[in-house]
């Protein structure tokens, strides 16, 4: 009789955000004369940038003809997009990455669940509590994190950092040495951002314990104050010690086009062992590719009239965070986040937990966001909303909310 990985069997729940799909599909059917305002999911809504647009078209053209037409992508990707990579995000910033220390890939969030593979079983994570469920889970599938208590919503194995309102939602540096450190910053839930002191803190506490950061920087493009790092390896020393992945999704659009990277510097070693051979195996045995046509849309990201039109998308979400902050500050809310990241994170008001308000504003205002309570135990009493949706929306979503 085969057996299957009991270690699905102990994870709580189905994922956050099918349970919130499922509940908005119900609520949706019971009501069809009602409008709902989806501000939960961070799903971008702007269309690709004409840069991006007209390298598609040119890529899909030279796939049509047998001189220009591509097959497998090299395993680490396409030289030319790691190159503009390479310059545009790490050169730019005095930051010291090659372009075969970068790994091209299908989006940030495989990557981030793929790449706890090439870590032994007996290492312990630490997280940021709140935090994005995939760090957890997919080492919970990999049976890294022990066993899950529904009362206290944790993982024995697993080293919570909390991140609250009292320390500014920064994790502070575990008591507990961890080994492998995940850290998202600008923030997926809270929307909070460290400086680079801060996080050299971080880089210099990994390499003392021997531990391996691996840094989520998805929304790097929405930081807008200054001496908040827009990569760890601005961090001197982070080349020993930290993996960074990279998407562009948020900051290109790139949600239904898939493409994203990983950054493992050859420095970065388990005694005589490189992490960049091991995640170069693993890579080329079990991912054939991001596509020709869009890596060619990637390389168009860091043109100069892509880089422009980016701006300019990024901008209109950033203008949707301020608009939904300051309105809901307006109204009385405790309100976190939406100034270097598309996030605005605010306190339940009345004493609701995260579920409770999320139904009262789905059937009394027909605006959907997201439980803080889904991210981990110190979301609980927090909810987010996203500025992704169009700035109409999300003018409308906030004075749905303000009447209530």
């Amino acid at each position: 009789m085969y057996k299957i990985n009991d270690n699905y069997l102990k994870l709580p729940g189905s994922y956050l955000f099918s349970t919130i799909g499922k509940k908005v599909a119900a609520y949706s059917a019971a009501h069809p004369d009602k409008t709902i305002i989806r501000l939960g999911i961070g799903d971008v809504t702007q269309p690709l940038a004409p840069a991006i647009i007209s390298a598609m078209h040119k890529a899909v053209d030279e796939m049509g003809e047998a001189a220009t037409f591509r097959g497998y992508a090299p395993d680490l990707g396409y030289e030319f997009l790691r190159s503009a990579i390479a310059r545009g995000d790490y050169a730019s910033r005095g930051a010291d990455i090659q372009a075969d220390e970068i790994f091209v890939s299908d989006g940030a969030k495989c990557d981030s669940g793929n790449i706890q593979e090439i870590f032994g079983l007996d290492n312990r994570i630490a997280v940021c509590d709140p935090v994005y469920p995939v760090y957890v889970d997919t080492n919970a599938m990999a049976g890294r994190t022990g066993e899950y208590d529904p009362k206290t919503q944790r993982w024995s194995n697993v080293i919570y950092m909390p991140c609250t309102a009292e320390n500014g939602f920064a994790p502070e540096l575990p008591q507990e040495t961890p080994d492998l450190i995940y850290l998202c910053f600008p923030n997926n839930p809270t929307g909070s951002a460290i400086t680079k002191e801060q996080l050299q803190a971080w880089v210099d506490y990994a390499n003392r314990a021997g531990a391996v950061i691996i840094y989520d920087a998805a929304y790097e493009a929405y930081i807008s104050e200054e001496n908040v790092p827009h990569t760890i390896y601005e961090c001197e020393g982070a080349r020993t010690c930290a993996i960074e992945l990279k998407s562009f999704s948020k900051n290109a659009g790139f949600t239904g086009v898939r493409l994203g990277y990983t950054v493992i510097p050859k420095d970065l070693k388990c005694g005589d062992v490189s992490l960049h051979s091991l995640w170069a195996r693993r890579h080329g045995t079990k991912y054939n590719g991001a596509p020709y046509i869009i890596q060619r849309a990637g390389e168009a990201v860091y043109s100069k009239e892509g880089r422009q039109q980016l701006a300019r998308q990024v901008e209109t979400y950033m203008y949707n965070a301020r608009t939904i902050r300051e309105g809901l500050e307006a109204a009385g809310y405790k309100v976190y986040g939406g100034v270097n990241a598309p996030y605005i994170w605010l306190k339940t008001p009345g004493g609701m937990t995260s579920w409770e308000f999320f139904d009262y504003l789905l059937e009394q205002a027909n605006v959907v966001g997201t439980p803080g309570s889904g991210f981990g135990p110190s979301g609980e009493g927090y909810f987010r909303l996203t500025a992704f949706g169009s700035y109409e929306n999300s003018v409308e979503a906030l004075k749905r909310i303000r009447k209530l």
